[in-house]
């Protein structure tokens, strides 16, 4: 897939950029989705300004190391289920004015995505005859408790089966744009409706499955259903990017493209790649980038729940 020639507009500067997609190559540049006075969603839990109880918070490339190893876009911690208690140096910096303003912008942006991702769910659930259980989600600085354990900032965003909760500190958006270049609103969006995902799986009982296996195996046999698992929830981000569109015209050109850019730059293979100079496939948790990329296609393209079986793939056994 290859989108040519995008006249894109920042400030009052006209660039005119030309983009292979189909190498999913990183390009620093910046789509900006519809979002702009869209519903706030009002299940949102606002502990920015609150103390987690003295756990360090940490970031740059340490935060990075945690989030390659543990729990970039997972949900998921160690054995029990648990967030691996992270202790990193440093405490959580004080916002300049213009930096809080920005995390309010953020929190905006992320308030109305979580809006859009329950018009949709309360529709599909309501097409099976069920009711759509919300989620709550929970804005965090530098450190937070939930019901799965203490978490920094560097454990990045996070669903906790225990509470049917979804943890996100703010600053991830920036790594998502300076450490894994994967910038845009949509990118975050992305990031939102995977975490969303994950919540679609304790409410249709795949989670609670999963946690079953997980004393009957070894890790490294987990591991593989793990990624079964994220490769699901990627897909339902997509099912979501597909229904938010027809029923909401969220997407600007290119917005697409943000969000498999943002797959690419978090698969298994790319972040040890980046980490440690070296691919262990077999540890792998997540799945790879292509992986990735393939399964949020695959429910934008089809919108259609049923075609989500990760756990029955051919190609994934």
């Amino acid at each position: 897939m290859t989108t040519t020639c995008k006249v894109l507009k920042s400030g009052k500067v006209f660039y005119l950029i030309s983009i292979d997609v189909s190498n999913y190559i990183d390009h620093p540049i910046i789509f900006t989705m519809r979002w702009v006075g869209g519903r706030e969603s009002s299940n949102v839990d606002d502990r920015r300004g609150l103390s987690a109880g003295g756990i360090a918070a940490g970031g740059g490339i340490i935060g990075v190391i945690v989030l390659v190893l543990n729990l970039l876009l997972g949900g998921g911690g160690s054995d029990d289920g648990s967030i691996p208690q992270i202790q990193l140096p440093g405490q959580t910096q004080q916002l300049t004015p213009e930096e809080q303003a920005a995390d309010d912008e953020r929190a905006k942006f992320v308030k109305v995505v979580l809006g859009y991702t329950e018009d949709v769910w309360d529709q599909l659930f309501a097409q099976r005859g069920s009711t759509y259980q919300k989620p709550i989600l929970v804005l965090f600085r530098g450190a937070v408790q939930s019901a799965c354990g203490n978490a920094s900032a560097a454990s990045g965003p996070f669903y906790c089966p225990g509470d049917q909760e979804l943890y996100i500190d703010l600053s991830f958006y920036q790594e998502l744009e300076e450490r894994f270049r994967a910038p845009g609103d949509f990118a975050m969006a992305y990031v939102v409706a995977h975490e969303v995902g994950h919540h679609i799986q304790k409410l249709l009982g795949v989670s609670d499955k999963m946690d079953r296996m997980r004393q009957q195996m070894s890790r490294e046999e987990y591991n593989k259903y793990s990624v079964m698992l994220e490769l699901q929830a990627d897909f339902f981000a997509g099912v979501w990017a597909h229904h938010a569109q027809q029923m909401k015209n969220i997407l600007e050109a290119g917005d697409i493209d943000e969000a498999l850019n943002a797959a690419n730059a978090i698969g298994d293979d790319r972040l040890q790649k980046e980490s440690q100079g070296y691919v262990v496939p077999e540890s792998f948790t997540h799945g790879t980038s292509q992986q990735r990329i393939y399964w949020f296609k695959k429910g934008f393209d089809t919108g259609d729940m049923k075609q989500g079986d990760t756990f029955n793939d051919p190609s994934l056994q």
